[in-house]
C-alpha cells in the first residue's frame, strides 16, 4: 500500500487514526527526537576510553538496535565481552548536557493532538525506560498517558517483531489498525514484521529510498503530517 502525495498521506493518516481502535506506535530515537548526536558521542567516548578503532560503518549498525544485540552479533574489538556490560558502559558515557537531544518537528504536536482525541499512544523503542521517560518529559508530553515499551520489557529487540506486537498488545488494538513511525530500516521491519497498517518512515537517519525499500508505505522529512488537522 503506497501513498503518494502530502496531502493524500495527511488524509490517510488522519482516517486511519480516527477509525475506532486505532491507535499509534512511535519509534524514540530519530522519529520524536534527534538524538544522534547524543548516542553518537557516547558510542565515540566511550570507544576512545577502550583505545578501540571503530568505523562510521560500525557505529551505524548500532541505529535502531538495542546496544547489547549489536554487540552481540557484530564482529568487533568488542568481541569476547559481554555485550549487555559494554551495553550499560556506552549508557553511562551519555552527556545530554554537553550533546543535548532536540524535539523531532510536529513530535510533540503529533503525540499531544493524538493523545487530546482520545487515540491511544505507545513509544516503542530500543532504548531504556530511563532515556524514554526523559525524553517524553523533553517533548512535553510525559503526563499523557503514553505507555512505553523499551528494551528492559522484550527478550529480542527490533528488527524482530517483537517490540510492535507488545507495544499494540499493551494498548490493547490490534497491529493492523496501527499507525507507526520509524526512521531506520531495523524499526521498519519490526512494525512491518508486526503487521502494523500503515508505517510511515521519518527520514532524518536514512535517505527515502532507504526506508521505503526497508517497507515504509510513506516517508516524511519529520513529523509535520502526524499532527492531527
Amino acid at each position: 500500500m503506497g501513498v503518494s502525495g502530502p496531502g493524500a498521506l495527511t488524509a490517510r493518516l488522519d482516517a486511519a487514526l480516527r477509525a475506532p481502535g486505532a491507535a499509534l506506535l512511535l519509534d524514540l530515537d530519530g522519529t520524536l527526537v534527534d538524538s544522534e548526536p547524543t548516542h553518537r558521542a557516547a558510542f565515540q567516548t566511550y570507544f576512545a576510553r577502550r583505545g578501540w578503532d571503530v568505523t562510521d560503518q560500525m557505529l551505524h549498525a548500532f541505529a535502531g538496535r538495542r546496544g547489547a544485540e549489536v554487540f552481540a552479533s557484530v564482529e568487533g574489538p568488542w568481541t569476547g565481552e559481554d555485550p549487555m556490560t559494554l551495553a550499560h558502559e556506552v549508557i553511562a558515557c551519555l552527556d545530554v548536557g554537553r550533546y543535548p537531544a532536540a524535539p523531532v518537528p510536529g513530535a510533540a504536536e503529533s503525540v499531544a493532538g493524538w493523545r487530546g482525541a482520545g487515540v491511544p499512544v505507545a513509544v516503542v523503542t530500543s532504548a531504556t525506560e530511563a532515556w524514554a521517560t526523559a525524553a517524553l518529559e523533553l517533548l512535553g508530553v510525559a503526563d499523557l498517558g503514553v505507555a512505553l515499551v523499551t528494551a528492559e520489557l522484550v527478550e529480542v529487540g527490533k528488527p524482530d517483531p517483537a517490540p510492535y506486537r507488545l507495544g499494540a498488545e499493551v494498548l490493547g488494538v490490534d497491529a493492523a489498525a496501527c499507525v507507526a513511525a520509524e526512521d531506520t530500516p531495523a524499526g521498519l521491519a519490526a512494525a512491518r514484521g508486526a503487521g502494523v497498517g500503515l508505517v510511515l518512515g521519518v527520514s532524518t537517519s536514512h535517505d527515502d529510498e532507504t526506508l521505503r525499500r526497508a517497507g515504509a508505505h510513506a516517508v516524511v522529512p519529520d513529523l509535520t503530517e502526524l499532527v492531527p488537522r
